[in-house]
């Protein structure tokens, strides 16, 4: 019974908020594709959530047959005239349609048609994670604190500097800082970066230059990471703590605030990680994901949509990767194909989409080993 009872919590506790919010990122993705495609005029023959059988599914009277599938990890958009589910061309069998059918195949759509419906996926998700934003911002305010120093760790870099309790930070590095989680979103993505940070004192101003000590943390589920830390802190006398509210306008822009924070800290976060100051082993695969979700559902409904959000920004940077299979690769090749007048030939599409795929494969495979790694370490 204790296995059963164990088995039982686990599935949902773990996988059964990993497939919601799984579900509703691919749901949304692919449904980006279908809303332009359709608007481009482009036939769409199916929509999939999930890979392999169908499960139960439905055929509405454009002829594109909805459908839930037996393994739910992914989804896709089948546009008429596809070869498969990557899109590689197959301008053979494109001249064998009728001059009808052939304007509505994916492949004989307009230039701009066809990178406008590729390009809706990823935005798709963009423009979710900042309607999440937006209706936790609306609903629940945000808490801030201003960037005011209640304490200085003892050897840390802050103390080094000379940065004194009660210093109010005005900048960093020419970038102006408004909040206590404007300089820790900063710092923690910079470790072992030189940084210059310009405080206040007594109507003074100074420039402390310092450098972010690498250091490993724990948080409250028993997770390690390693961020840039310089041993300041704050607290609710001197921090001014204060539960910040919007308005449905100002929700919808702090949620594309908070989105492209998550925009800019993977892009440094990647920066950091080709010059050696971060580890490669922050990358997660499915098995992070689902812990990670199992673990945020603990914490309520408004911590599972937060990351649900941030996992829709991460997916749509993902897709927008130059990389052939994944969208980011067909829009190269548009934007190629603008320039040469030509779509670029079928045989060197073909090895690229091939090579894209190994290199997807390979991340897959050494995200997975890191998830293990992470759960046996």
């Amino acid at each position: 019974m204790t296995f059963l009872a164990d088995a039982m919590q686990f599935v949902l506790g773990y996988i059964v908020p990993f497939l919601l919010v799984l579900t509703l990122l691919v749901f949304v993705h692919e449904m980006g594709h279908y809303l332009v495609g359709r608007w481009s005029g482009i036939r769409i023959v199916a929509f999939a959530v999930g890979f392999g059988p169908e499960i139960f599914g439905f055929t509405d009277r454009h002829g594109t047959r909805w459908k839930f599938c037996a393994i739910p990890l992914g989804g896709y958009v089948k546009f008429f005239g596809d070869e498969d589910a990557a899109s590689i061309p197959d301008y053979a069998r494109l001249e064998k349609f009728s001059a009808e059918d052939r304007d509505r195949t994916f492949l004989g759509a307009k230039l701009w048609k066809r990178a406008a419906t590729v390009a809706a996926g990823p935005i798709a998700n963009f423009i979710l994670a900042i309607a999440i934003f937006a209706v936790l911002f609306s609903i629940y305010g945000k808490s801030v604190a201003d960037p005011i120093v209640a304490e200085v760790k003892v050897d840390s870099a802050a103390q080094k500097a000379g940065v004194l309790p009660g210093d109010l930070l005005v900048s960093i590095d020419g970038n102006a800082v408004t909040t206590f989680d404007d300089v820790r979103r900063y710092v923690s993505i910079r470790p072992e970066t030189p940084i210059t940070i310009r405080v206040e004192r007594k109507d003074a101003f100074l420039d402390l230059p310092m450098v972010p000590q690498r250091t490993e943390i724990t948080d409250q589920f028993g997770n390690k990471m390693e961020l840039g830390i310089i041993g300041i802190v704050t607290n609710q006398e001197a921090g001014n703590f204060r539960l910040q509210t919007f308005g449905p306008i100002e929700a919808v822009g702090q949620g594309a605030v908070e989105s492209w924070h998550i925009v800019t800290g993977t892009f440094n976060y990647l920066a950091n990680l080709v010059t050696g100051r971060m580890k490669a082993d922050q990358l997660g695969g499915p098995i992070r994901v689902a812990q990670a979700s199992g673990q945020m559902a603990t914490l309520g409904i408004a911590a599972v949509l937060q990351l649900a959000a941030v996992l829709s920004v991460s997916i749509g940077l993902l897709n927008l990767m130059p990389v052939p299979v994944l969208d980011g690769g067909h829009l190269m090749f548009y934007a190629v194909e603008a320039v040469r007048g030509k779509p670029v030939g079928p045989g060197a599409q073909d090895i690229a989409f091939r090579i894209g795929f190994a290199m997807v494969l390979m991340l897959m495979v050494f995200a997975t080993w890191n998830d293990i790694s992470m759960l046996i370490g």
